[in-house]
């Protein structure tokens, strides 16, 4: 089976790379950027680090601060107003996988014109202003893919939106941006990440080149993810959590994600729950639901995290649940119930969501193809 591979045409990655943006740029021939992020990362400092190294030579940009979690078709409204007024030839996004999503929305409708739910699966985008990614999080891995998601303010859709204008033409893959994250995003967005790398693993559309990614994906995160989270401080710890999150992007980009993303994504558009999380929630019952129909998969998947050595397939994937659950457990990830959700909200909604997560489309790449009433049977089952 032949595969179709996209990545950002620059990469740079390691310790201090932001600072090498200027020459990205030079190198990409691009002279106006607007800088998209958010105030925490304003008030981190990032933003002057940026700022400082395009004026080492001699360029200036314009700087919006006013990304938000789980970006919607009005904050997109507000940014792509900011660089209409500037008459930007690019967009530079610092900050987690919102922001970023934010800048790849605002580099199609730029060029696209229309509105985002025109572009949303199965539109296939293939045009956008050039887009640097600097990720502050190790976790979506949106510096890397061809995704990504908007709500839809009127209708609080998740909207999933795909194609090659939505990639990054560079991206700088600074782990030292990610020493300030705190212990609740550090932990949801790793289990993203390793969602994103299992998923891409046992996906219906993987393949031999995004086979070893995501295998070397998980290995970091399920090895490091404890450490990053109990010692924020741990620089090999958090380097690795960030080259893992790219490569995780990497992976689901080039064979797509499954059920869980189906899944999730509802979740966050009623609930408003943050992505990680949501697929955190998800992981160990998704995985126990799917295992008995990619076993050889999913039992590597147990043996490359170091969860056992056992040479054989059942006990290896029993193993694999068991330490999915065990992470989730170890990381305090709250169930929807202990989240806060109300019970009779969420009781409410679940054949809406069990809908509109079939319609995503990611659900037909799973190992086991879920009927739309055994997906209301996962939700009811994660509640508790």
């Amino acid at each position: 089976m032949s595969a179709n591979i996209q990545m950002p045409r620059i990469m740079r990655i390691g310790g201090g790379v932001i600072s090498q943006l200027a020459e990205v740029l030079v190198d990409l021939n691009l002279k106006q950027p607007l800088l998209l992020t958010d105030e925490f990362i304003v008030s981190q400092g990032y933003v002057q680090i940026v700022v400082e190294s395009m004026q080492s030579i001699g360029m200036e940009c314009t700087v919006f601060s006013g990304c938000i979690p789980d970006p919607t078709t009005d904050s997109v409204a507000q940014a792509q107003s900011i660089l209409m007024s500037v008459n930007a030839d690019c967009l530079i996004a610092l900050g987690g996988g919102s922001t970023i999503d934010t800048a790849k929305a605002v580099a199609v409708l730029a060029v696209n014109l229309g509105k985002m739910s025109d572009y949303k699966a199965p539109h296939n985008v293939s045009r956008g202003l050039p887009v640097i990614a600097i990720p502050t999080t190790a976790g979506t891995g949106s510096e890397a893919t061809s995704v990504a998601v908007i709500t839809d303010t009127e209708t609080q859709e998740k909207m999933m939106c795909k194609g090659l204008g939505l990639l990054p033409v560079a991206a700088l893959i600074d782990f030292e941006l990610t020493m300030t994250m705190p212990y609740r995003l550090t932990a949801d967005t790793g289990i993203d990440s390793l969602c994103h790398a299992m998923e891409a693993f046992v996906s219906r559309k993987a393949n031999t080149f995004t086979d070893s990614i995501a295998l070397a994906a998980m290995e970091s995160i399920y090895t490091m993810l404890p450490t990053a989270c109990a010692e924020p401080d741990n620089r090999v710890a958090r380097e690795s959590m960030m080259l893992a999150a790219t490569q995780g992007g990497i992976s689901f980009s080039n064979a797509s994600v499954t059920l869980i993303h189906g899944m999730s994504r509802p979740i966050g558009a009623l609930f408003h729950v943050p992505h990680g999380l949501s697929n955190a929630m998800l992981l160990p019952e998704v995985t126990a639901f799917s295992v008995a129909a990619a076993r050889p998969r999913y039992a590597q998947c147990a043996r490359q995290m170091g969860i056992t050595d056992n040479r054989n397939d059942q006990f290896a994937i029993e193993a694999l649940v068991d330490g999915l659950h065990k992470l989730k457990s170890d990381l305090s990830v709250p169930t929807p119930k202990d989240y806060g959700i109300d019970e009779k909200l969420w009781f409410s909604s679940i054949e809406l969501m069990a809908k509109q997560a079939l319609e995503s489309g990611s659900p037909a790449n799973n190992p086991r193809i879920p009927s739309e009433r055994e997906i209301v049977d996962l939700y009811q089952t994660i509640w508790h």
